[in-house]
């Protein structure tokens, strides 16, 4: 899956390590997130949406061959 996180946490100026904090989990996490290598758990994705006043659609979105 597609996503634009890394985009909208440049625009806040956070690093992977501040964004993980945010939302307890490893910078790891959203390093492998970022890069489409893991699709984030429903309740993760919610989290994230929440954090940056998204709807999940807007963050995340299908990768169509």
């Amino acid at each position: 899956m597609k996503n634009n996180l890394k985009v909208l946490r440049a625009e806040r100026d956070w690093s992977q390590a501040d964004l993980a904090d945010k939302l307890n989990v490893s910078r790891q996490t959203i390093n492998a997130i970022e890069t489409g290598k893991y699709d984030p758990s429903l309740p993760l994705a919610f989290q994230i949406a929440k954090l940056f006043g998204k709807k999940i659609e807007e963050i995340f979105f299908p990768e169509y061959d």
